[in-house]
């Protein structure tokens, strides 16, 4: 092959994304120099994050430049490489995505076995995915046994096994919140103890049904009125893991909730924000444990799948719409 496409970022999206703000860009396959690879990319992962990056604001990690590729985690195989420890054939996870091939250092590229989990895997339950839950779950919040937790977009690709993970170590009552009522669905078919659609009334009412006896962990992928539902909710020394805030990635307004913030000093609370990338002490332990599970068939994974690098941009609309169940994968 000699011709590889690539999605680049046309424009900064004013509010939410359109397909008009990503430019589909044919260019050469590029040739490697010294320690470097080509990997030929089969899956792309999108994220919620990616959002923040597509505005020209000062964060923790630099935003998307106009007129170049995105990039995001991505899975491949090398087809070329003038690197000693990296071998043609060899499948490696990176974090150039948004492409079909992808010219990098071997040193940015871990190498994976194939033979172990589906190749997607290693982008989910396997990968950073699969970390977030873990880390934020036990780490961060610091989960105990009995404890009941609750998580906010539970149907998607972090919070499904966050609420898998939580009854895996014990806790006493798992609560999710998912867009539509098949979600609920998947999400009691994954054990959780109890699941509300946000669209069926109030989000605290639900969450006051749903754990009657209040809430000792939130996961938080969503914000807004899911944060102020569980500062509600949370029992005294309550513990929040603020992973995401995907209810406001696109709003042009400061957000109305939580207006509640004074709760947390009586409660005495503890809200954490955190990032995955600072939790690599716990990868030996969260490796052990899923691997354990998923052999054992005691740990699900759903992932949503486009194919066609072309469609990358229509995913992650996809994705900030809550169409994906799991993890919202590209397969190039």
């Amino acid at each position: 092959m000699t011709s590889n496409r690539e999605i680049h970022l046309a424009s900064r999206p004013q509010g939410w994304p359109t397909e008009e703000n990503f430019r589909l860009v044919e260019t050469d396959v590029p040739t490697p120099g010294p320690g470097q690879i080509v990997v030929c990319n089969q899956y792309l992962s999108v994220d919620p994050y990616m959002r923040g990056r597509m505005n020209d604001v000062k964060s923790y990690v630099a935003p998307f430049a106009l007129d170049a590729p995105l990039d995001g985690g991505a899975i491949g195989e090398v087809v070329a490489s003038e690197a000693a420890d990296v071998a043609v054939g060899d499948t490696v996870l990176h974090g150039l995505g948004w492409r079909e091939y992808a010219l990098l250092d071997a040193t940015a590229a871990r190498k994976v076995d194939p033979s172990l989990a589906p190749v997607s895997a290693y982008l989910s339950v396997l990968g950073m995915t699969g970390l977030t839950a873990y880390a934020g779950l036990l780490e961060v919040a610091a989960m105990k046994p009995g404890e009941t937790v609750f998580v906010s977009a539970a149907a998607g690709a972090v919070g499904s096994l966050v609420g898998q993970i939580a009854k895996l170590k014990g806790a006493g009552r798992v609560v999710g919140s998912a867009g539509s009522p098949a979600k609920v669905e998947r999400l009691r078919a994954l054990g959780f103890d109890a699941a509300f659609d946000y669209h069926d009334g109030s989000v605290r009412d639900s969450l006051k049904a749903a754990a009657p006896d209040g809430v000792d962990v939130y996961f938080d992928n969503v914000g807004g009125d899911h944060l102020e539902a569980a500062i509600s909710a949370m029992n005294l020394h309550g513990r929040a893991a603020i992973c995401g805030m995907i209810a406001q990635y696109n709003d042009t307004e400061p957000p109305a909730a939580p207006r509640n913030l004074a709760l947390v000093i009586g409660k005495r609370l503890t809200l954490r924000g955190f990032l995955v990338g600072d939790h690599g002490n716990v990868r030996e332990a969260f490796v052990r444990d899923v691997a354990g599970w998923l052999r054992e068939g005691r740990l699900s994974y759903d992932e949503t799948v486009v194919d066609g690098i072309e469609n990358a941009p229509a995913a992650f609309l996809g994705l900030l719409r809550g169409d994906n169940l799991g993890k919202m994968l590209v397969r190039v």
